[in-house]
């Protein structure tokens, strides 16, 4: 039910999980809930104090106790000067590993049971579709929007209630080990790798980095549960080959047991026959990109593993709408914009330039780049790999912004054949041009990393929708 409360905490299980110290209060005081917000926390939730690069949630403590908050989890080296407040307060070594162990206590005292997601590319959207097939029969909860490193993970575990079943989780990185502690917090039954690819080089050094980073997430999977792994993906092969974990492959090619055939990309989206160990059933997809039919068969396969039938799996995936920001299509005054703002790395990058390529057909397409973002040493050559890309790829006209914006010009210059019009300018300056150069049939993609915030351009082409 909606309004059903958190599971409720209590002094001595906050004390078990974090094995922290109480410095004072009541060792049966029962808490609703967790924050580690100041802004929105209640009078009956448990207060984290986060150290993080901008905040130190130590510095609002004085805040949510004058807001009635009547218990606090605090670093050890952070002082005492709330001990007469006739409060709760636990003293830990890390509050950050506090949340997490919180959050594992949590996982461990329900019977829920946990899917967890990880890849380069489509692991926000595998996990979608994931949770749309596993909730046709079972109350699951999901992890929101970004929530997929060391503080979102667990404050998504720690909304879990009695009535959940089903865990579908998102496990992100961007440096070595983070994914095997998000593994150990969440205890998977069933681990998920969609692919791994040229994403988070800067802190994971090399695509080496990145394959052992989310082969991390193996040995986390329960030894009687099972990874589902893309037999598409010879980095993911090669990691399977050194799991002593049970193995469903997924995938186009013939070692892989849930896979699609007669694929085939209409206006309205992606239609395939799946086919399971025992029968095959036509899926309709509303979403495009071919990319799209690896993440159906990944989310399919989490579904034949807990037993859905066929037709349970079917629903899931064809009730699936497309993440917002990721490859949404939409009209403005006759001109076709395709939002995949989301986040950016150089696969997905050219995936999403394929897809324009694809459904502009005879059309004038235009590509709004801003920069990806966490490629250390390799993002000079990345970016001018994905001008270059951009020049054979027929686009009219290219659009970029930020720091590496002259890299994918130089790229596209070296390729191109056809005086594609390149314009380098600021989120502002792009989106000006756009309004006046833009005519009735265009396609035009706007992509680029999350920081880059290139949804702002996405927002102002659908205000010319409501202007008159």
């Amino acid at each position: 039910m909606k309004n059903e409360p958190k599971i409720p905490w209590n002094t001595a299980e906050i004390l078990e999980a974090t094995k922290g110290d109480l410095l004072c209060g009541d060792i049966k005081h029962t808490f609703e809930g967790v924050s580690i917000d100041s802004r929105t926390i209640s009078a009956n939730e448990l207060f984290i104090a986060i150290r993080g690069n901008v905040y130190d949630g130590h510095r609002f403590v004085s805040n949510v106790i004058t807001g009635g908050v009547r218990g606090l989890i605090v670093s050890k080296d952070a002082g005492t000067d709330w001990q007469d407040k006739g409060i709760v307060c636990v003293a830990v070594s890390d509050t950050t590993k506090a949340l997490g162990d919180l959050a594992s206590f949590n996982r461990r005292r329900t019977d829920v049971s946990v899917v967890a997601i990880t890849g380069s590319n489509g692991k926000t959207t595998t996990r979608e579709m994931t949770a749309s097939v596993v909730s046709t029969r079972y109350k699951t909860l999901s992890t929101k929007g970004n929530f997929n490193n060391e503080i979102g993970l667990p404050l998504t575990l720690l909304d879990l209630k009695n009535s959940h079943q089903w865990a579908v989780l998102e496990l992100g990185t961007n440096r070595p080990g983070e994914i095997d502690r998000l593994g150990e917090i969440c205890i998977p039954d069933i681990g998920v790798i969609t692919n791994i690819g040229f994403s988070h080089l800067e802190g994971l050094g090399s695509i080496e980095g990145v394959m052992n980073a989310k082969g991390e997430l193996l040995k986390r999977i329960k030894p009687e549960g099972t990874a589902v792994l893309n037999a598409d993906d010879s980095r993911v092969l090669y990691l399977s080959k050194k799991t002593s974990r049970k193995v469903l492959y997924f995938g186009l090619s013939e070692d892989a047991r849930i896979k699609a055939l007669n694929v085939n990309e209409k206006t309205t989206g992606i239609s395939f026959t799946l086919v399971l160990p025992e029968e095959r059933i036509p899926i309709e997809l509303r979403v495009h990109g071919g990319f799209m039919v690896s993440n159906a068969l990944a989310a399919a396969s989490v579904g034949y593993i807990i037993g859905l039938s066929s037709e349970e799996i079917k629903a899931g995936l064809e009730y699936f709408q497309p993440v917002k920001g990721r490859i949404n299509i939409f009209d403005v005054r006759g001109v076709h914009i395709i939002d995949d703002t989301y986040n950016a790395n150089p696969d997905s990058m050219e995936a999403a330039i394929r897809i324009l390529s694809s459904l502009k057909g005879n059309s004038r397409g235009i590509l709004v780049a801003g920069d990806m973002l966490e490629l250390g040493e390799h993002a000079e050559s990345m970016h001018k790999k994905i001008g270059a890309l951009s020049a054979r790829s027929n686009i009219a006209r290219l659009y970029i912004t930020g720091e590496f914006a002259e890299a994918v010009a130089k790229g596209a210059g070296k390729e191109d054949k056809n005086s594609m019009d390149i314009f380098i300018g600021a989120r502002e300056e792009i989106l000006e041009d756009l309004k006046k150069s833009l005519l009735p049939g265009d396609w035009v993609l706007v992509k680029g990393s999350r920081a880059m915030g290139m949804e702002k351009i996405v927002e102002g082409l659908k205000e010319c929708n409501t202007k008159k």
